[in-house]
């Protein structure tokens, strides 16, 4: 069972954090979850990384702030940017030294990019591996639902009506019943063509415990954001980028626009898998966190080498 602790960040918020493995493992692995997920959503990958590396190594999961069993936030902190922030403070406060590889899904790969570009420093000394995971360093740009153009800009206006809304939803929750009957546009919206009763169940279980403030507010965050830059900048660290084919929120060429600027990464493309990869591909997707940190690992262990000599 992991450790559970809480971290507690400048402005008061606490995350709620998971940590497995052990405290002397050669390399710790973060996985940051999407938008209105949690940690949950990473639960295959949580058990079978430990047995796919061979080898042992430190795992911490975490809830972003407004999301899963953390704090609420306010709409001031509902930003990408502050999540790059929440990024280096829990880097700083569970895992201070030894390298990392960092992983995300949907909104936590776009955390990881953040993180990036407001401590360049710090990315530069710790970071050894990434693995983004449907997502995008280009806001908006390719979301277009799978749908005709006329459709989607009527879409992108109701989404963006409805996210002010919410965002004056406060510490208020989505309810259960009206859960229910958003279900099935859940699964047309965030899976492909697979999605087990119990993948959707623990999906829109992780929703449910979405703050609505947090659902809204970080919309505007999140279409606005550009990092391909950032990403070109980072020289060649072992990644990898991964995509669902029929994805409607994060389609390849966001993958690929990943993969071209991070000259080492491998691109993956998923046939007929949506937006939720860790749940759809499990073995895949660990199969990609184990050849990155393999990678960031043997990296790591060269260096040494060269400094011993």
């Amino acid at each position: 069972m992991p450790e559970r602790i809480a971290v507690t960040l400048p402005d008061g918020v606490r995350l709620h954090v998971e940590v497995s493995g052990p405290s002397d493992a050669p390399i710790t692995v973060f996985l940051l979850h999407g938008w209105t997920l949690d940690t949950r959503t990473w639960h295959r990958q949580l058990s079978g990384l430990p047995e796919a590396l061979h080898t042992p190594v430190r795992i911490v999961a975490y809830d972003a702030r407004g999301h899963g069993r953390s704090d609420n936030t306010t709409r001031a902190g509902a930003t990408l940017a502050q999540l790059g922030d929440d990024l280096a403070e829990v880097i700083a406060t569970v895992a201070p030294t030894g390298p990392i590889v960092l992983a995300g899904h949907s909104l936590g790969g776009m955390t990881i990019m953040e993180f990036a570009h407001g401590h360049p420093l710090t990315f530069a000394a710790r970071v050894a591996g990434l693995v983004f995971i449907s997502t995008t360093a280009e806001g908006h740009t390719h979301t277009e639902y799978g749908l005709p153009s006329r459709i989607t800009r009527l879409i992108r206006l109701l989404e963006t009506t409805g996210a002010g809304i919410l965002a004056r939803g406060g510490s208020w929750r989505v309810h259960r019943y009206l859960l229910r009957a958003l279900a099935p546009s859940l699964r047309w919206l965030l899976f492909g063509d697979r999605a087990t009763p119990d993948d959707l169940i623990l999906t829109t279980a992780a929703v449910a415990r979405v703050q609505l403030l947090a659902i809204g507010a970080f919309r505007s965050s999140v279409g606005e954001q550009r990092r391909l830059a950032t990403l070109a900048a980072l020289g060649d660290l072992p990644a990898a980028a991964l995509a669902g084919d029929p994805d409607r929120l994060t389609p390849p060429p966001c993958a690929e626009s990943i993969a071209a600027a991070l000259p080492d990464a491998d691109l993956t493309v998923c046939p007929g898998a949506g937006h939720m990869l860790m749940l759809e591909r499990p073995a895949l997707v660990t199969a990609a966190l184990a050849a990155v940190t393999r990678a960031a690992l043997g990296d790591q262990r060269d260096s040494a080498d060269l400094q011993a000599a």
